[in-house]
Formats: structure tokens, sequence, C-alpha cells
């Protein structure tokens, strides 16, 4: 038996969009299969998608992966940057999350739908789901990878110059989040919430 189960977020980032810095925040809804019978394995992989979106992503600045110069100089900054295939519009800020939610979870948890709107968006809200076209995410890129990364690492300006940029990778055995991780470990570092979701078992006569 798959249990569903649903958790909201807020999201304050900044987005390149335009020509133009803005500060943006996001509602997300996102809506989760079970696809494990480990209460453990639930946890960590709900702690993960929290991990990415309040301590990776939140006042990080999305902008259009091309757009070299302007990524060169939020760096020059100090500040991080999430790159993406397209301009962040809340549609591609939705896929994105719903593509690197998955990969992060690891198929323990299977992110099957996602609702984001945001106050640039004026109460519009995107829905999408795993049946939709990815567009963009198709392509490989860090959204497909189960680590902290919001960027390629690397990327060619029109010079071809390579321009290095601050990669927030984090392995998931130092936060005590990886698969192995044991109960009181888990547990001292969630301090907000778990995830009890269990499978119906058949009683023995």
């Amino acid at each position: 038996m798959t249990a569903r189960i649903q958790r909201s977020f807020d999201l304050l980032v900044g987005v390149h969009f335009n020509s133009k810095f803005h500060i943006n925040v996001y509602e997300i809804e996102l809506f989760f299969n079970v696809e494990t019978e480990s209460i453990k394995e639930q946890n960590i992989a709900l702690e993960r998608i929290k991990y990415f979106l309040n301590e990776v992503l939140e006042n990080s600045i999305l902008c259009e992966q091309s757009k070299d110069k302007v990524i060169h100089d939020y760096l020059n900054a100090g500040m991080k940057v999430c790159t993406l295939p397209e301009e962040p519009y809340d549609q591609i800020i939705g896929i994105m999350l719903l593509v690197k939610c998955n990969a992060i979870a690891e198929g323990r948890l299977v992110v099957t739908d996602i609702s984001i709107s945001s106050r640039m968006s004026d109460g519009v809200s995107c829905s999408h789901s795993l049946d939709d076209n990815m567009g963009p995410f198709f392509d490989k890129g860090w959204w497909e990878e189960s680590s902290t990364k919001i960027n390629n690492g690397l990327i060619n300006s029109k010079g071809k110059k390579i321009v290095r940029l601050t990669k927030p990778i984090q392995d998931w055995s130092d936060i005590f989040l990886d698969w192995s991780t044991k109960e009181s470990k888990l547990e001292e570092f969630n301090a907000s919430e778990v995830v009890f979701v269990e499978f119906g078992s058949k009683t023995e006569k």
C-alpha cells in the first residue's frame, strides 16, 4: 500500500528577471507518495528536502544560466547563485523543484505533484505533476543529482572563459542525512518534525 502525504514550504529568494533583481516569496505545496516501509528512510528523505529548501536554496539568487556577467557579479558580491536553463518564471521553478526533490529523496518519497505561487505572480498558482512535460529539465544538469548542488559548477562565458560558481555541496552524511544514519543522530538533527507513516500488515491467526 502506498501512503500519501503533503508538506507546505515558504521560500525567500532573489530572482534576476528582465535585467533586474527582485526579492520574491514563494509558497510551495508538495504532494508525496511514500515508497518505503522504513520510517527512518521516510524521515531522512523529508529532512533532505527541507534542508535543501531552507538551508541551500533559501536566500540564493535564481538566474538564467547563460547570463554569465550577471552571475559573475553576484558571485563577486558573495551571493549564492542557482542557475536555471530558462528565466525564473514560477512554472520553471516549480518543475525544477519537482525534479530536484525527487532526486534528493532517491525513491524513498516520490513527489507526484507540486503547487507553487509567489508574491510576483499576483496570487496565481502553477501546478505540475510527474506526468507533465519536464521541458528543459529533461536535459542533464544539477537538478537530476541527489546532492545539494544548485548550479553546474562551471559555465562558459561568451569569451569562452570558465567561470567557477559557488557550490554549496555537502555530503548528506555530514549532516546525518545519509541512509545509514542511526536513529539517535537523526533525532538529534531533526528538532522540528518527523513523518510517521506505517504500512498495514496482516495479523497472524
